[in-house]
């Protein structure tokens, strides 16, 4: 399974990521070197899961400094941290950040085998995630304007004669752009268009 996960190693220190990379690759790992944050930045992403293990003090951009970068576009590349200047402080603002460990060199080899396991399993977890969202976002797309306007009403638990009252419509009108949103969203129940919704954060946007 290995084989098909993606190690990257980011650090200023060439002698250790040299020795790191063959650690991770006696252990079956894909693994790719970068000797600074704009390195790995200006390289070709690796495909998922993968698991970054990302030195914090780096000359330019900082280890703390990418995570948020990688945070912003929506990576699920999992991030462990591996420093020898770290401090409380900044291991909280990286595991807050969704960093899977904060190490501090030198490390024990089974104590970064674990971590990187841990952070794969947790790339994997997201990017099932995300490719779910987006195959719900696509059904969502499908939807008129206005079968739009009765899923957000219906998921706020409004009954279909106040939903045709707020919209201006008919009651049986209601009925029917609610059974076309069950079938285009391909919700079997109330409960599960709810979750729908939730998950594209459609609910949180009402008042």
């Amino acid at each position: 399974m290995n084989e098909s996960q993606s190690v990257i190693l980011i650090d200023d220190e060439t002698d250790l990521l040299k020795a790191l990379r063959r650690l991770l690759k006696a252990e079956g790992f894909q693994v790719a070197c970068h000797t600074s944050a704009a390195e790995f930045l200006a390289a070709a992403r690796p495909p998922s899961p993968g698991c970054i293990v990302l030195d914090e003090s780096m000359p330019g951009m900082t280890g703390l400094d990418l995570q948020r970068e990688l945070v912003a576009e929506g990576s699920t590349l999992a991030i462990v941290f591996l420093t020898a200047r770290g401090d409380i402080p900044m291991s909280v603002r990286a595991m807050k950040a969704g960093a899977v460990d904060f190490l501090t060199k030198p490390v024990k080899d089974k104590d970064l085998i674990s971590s990187i396991r841990m952070g794969l399993k947790k790339s994997a977890d997201l990017e099932l995630n995300k490719n779910e969202v987006d195959l719900l976002r696509g059904r969502f797309e499908t939807l008129t304007d206005r079968e739009r306007e009765v899923l957000k009403f219906v998921t706020q638990g409004l009954p279909n004669k106040q939903i045709a009252a707020s919209l201006g419509l008919v009651e049986q009108t209601i009925k029917v752009h609610r059974s076309r949103v069950m079938t285009k969203m391909r919700a079997e129940s109330l409960a599960q268009l709810v979750v729908v919704a939730e998950r594209l954060g459609i609910t949180s946007q009402e008042s």
